[in-house]
């Protein structure tokens, strides 16, 4: 996607310019497994046009192969953001309607192709989201992939304000999640889309019970058990410039926890997930047999996103291992 900022903290209102950057759920985390040095592709349908181009060409700026991308439309999707700050939220608008992704039809895209000498397959929630025809085409390449033996993940990733084309998460997500070895949500994934919830769990008081969302994660295998694990990511908001960041995974046995992280100065939340899905499937390829530094990865990789403006998480694997060692004083590296 084409991504639209204003300056700073500005309201949409106050903006006479707009900050121009691309990203989406998807591609944020091929670009953070391009980062840590694995062979990440990205798959989606684009218009043939300067502006599409340009989005290509970033990709490859990060190291991202684009060689399988499909071609056709009119437009490339859009959402505009508003920077929130203390107690006023963010805002993201979107404009995603008829844009090429959200005409993609099953049959355009070579899974079989796509997939040659792959290990791993990634989608989110928002893809399906899109059109009937791209839901329909995630169903396809999910499918061609649990016949290949590839590991599917999803980020559930729910955004109510992209759900307009007369069906619901909860109608369509269920037969997608189904085929996946790995799930990943927040607090309010599960909740929004298969009305699983945790207990007593209060966000906005700025610390997330992890004991809570046991139960969570139980539910969600029993329902989905094709999943080996299932994973939450735990914010709490003091305000929107001041979280604290943390996650559980439930491998079906244990429930393991990752370090708490104080992140008092939020430069950009937007693709926090991603980056945390980033450094959990890195983690988990890299880290085997110790999903305990998987999630930590993915914690520590994600708290640091946070101080990095734009969808992308631009750090190494050292500057994440260093945070996970409790480098967290932000010294001048010379």
């Amino acid at each position: 996607m084409l991504r639209l900022a204003t300056p700073g903290y500005q309201r949409f209102s106050q903006a006479t310019s707009l900050q121009a950057t691309f990203g989406g759920g998807e591609a944020n985390v091929a670009v953070s497994l391009a980062n840590y040095g694995l062979k990440a592709e990205f798959i989606s349908r684009l218009p043939k046009n300067d502006i599409a181009q340009a989005c290509i060409m970033d990709l490859h700026k990060h190291g991202v192969s684009t060689e399988n991308m499909e071609f056709g439309g009119e437009r490339i999707g859009i959402y505009f953001l508003e920077t929130g700050a203390v107690a006023r939220p963010s805002k993201v608008v979107y404009d995603r309607a008829n844009s090429a992704i959200s005409e993609i039809k099953p049959g355009m895209v070579n899974w079989e192709r796509v997939f040659e000498n792959t290990q791993w397959f990634h989608w989110t929630g928002i893809t399906p989201a899109l059109s009937q025809s791209a839901a329909d085409t995630v169903k396809e390449a999910i499918e061609v992939a649990n016949r290949l033996g590839i590991t599917v993940s999803t980020d559930l990733n729910f955004r109510k304000n992209l759900w307009k084309y007369g069906k619901t998460a909860s109608e369509v997500m269920p037969g997608l999640v189904s085929g996946c070895d790995i799930i990943l949500g927040n607090e309010e994934d599960a909740d929004m889309v298969f009305g699983i919830k945790p207990e007593g769990v209060n966000v906005t008081s700025g610390h997330v019970d992890a004991a809570a969302y046991q139960s969570v994660c139980e539910q969600m295998m029993a329902r989905f058990p094709r999943a080996k694990k299932v994973i939450v990511t735990l914010r709490g908001s003091i305000n929107a410039n001041h979280n604290t960041w943390s996650g559980v995974l439930w491998d079906g046995i244990k429930l393991m926890k990752a370090p708490d992280y104080d992140i008092t100065h939020i430069v950009d939340r937007v693709g926090g997930g991603d980056s945390f899905m980033g450094g959990l499937i890195y983690g988990l390829i890299s880290y085997p047999g110790d999903d305990q530094k998987a999630l930590n990865f993915a914690v520590a990789a994600s708290c640091l996103k946070h101080t990095i403006y734009g969808d992308f998480n631009l750090v190494t694997v050292a500057e994440v291992e260093n945070l996970m060692k409790g480098d967290g004083s932000g010294r001048v590296s010379r």
